[in-house]
């Protein structure tokens, strides 16, 4: 029987409960956004809806993907012939976090890059974990 490769374990666990928060919060958002959109309809008001929904759709699409990633990892931490698929999906995720806050620039916010950092560090981690599975296979 194979060692459990630690690392890619708790930082997939620590990545299912970032993602089910992140997933609950971008229904919420979601739904905010539909509000927002009935509210302004009523009153004759103009709001951006489009990048509003962009955005939540965004958002629900990178917790999805987070909460996934977490799932595998968790799942085959100690498989490493099943690694590639952690790689993959962890680099999508990762790549639903850029686009995110390339959307937070286009729409004339700024780049928070304490954010930007700490949304990459546990990525970081999991694939280094993800990697030391690799090298065991």
């Amino acid at each position: 029987m194979q060692q459990k490769n630690q690392m890619l374990k708790v930082c997939g666990i620590l990545m299912i409960i970032g993602g089910s928060i992140a997933l609950l919060t971008s229904l919420i958002a979601l739904i905010g956004v539909g509000a927002l959109a009935s509210a302004a309809a009523y009153l004759g008001g103009h709001v951006l809806v489009g990048l509003l929904v962009f955005a939540c759709i965004l958002l629900l699409a990178s917790s999805a993907m987070e909460l996934t990633t977490g799932i595998l990892g968790v799942k085959n931490c100690d498989k490493p012939e099943k690694v590639n698929s952690c790689i993959i999906c962890c680099f999508v995720t990762v790549g639903l976090s850029l686009l995110g806050t390339l959307l937070s620039v286009i729409a004339g916010g700024s780049v928070n890059v304490f954010s930007l950092l700490l949304s990459l560090v546990l990525p970081g981690l999991y694939l280094y974990g993800a990697y030391q599975l690799k090298k065991a296979l």
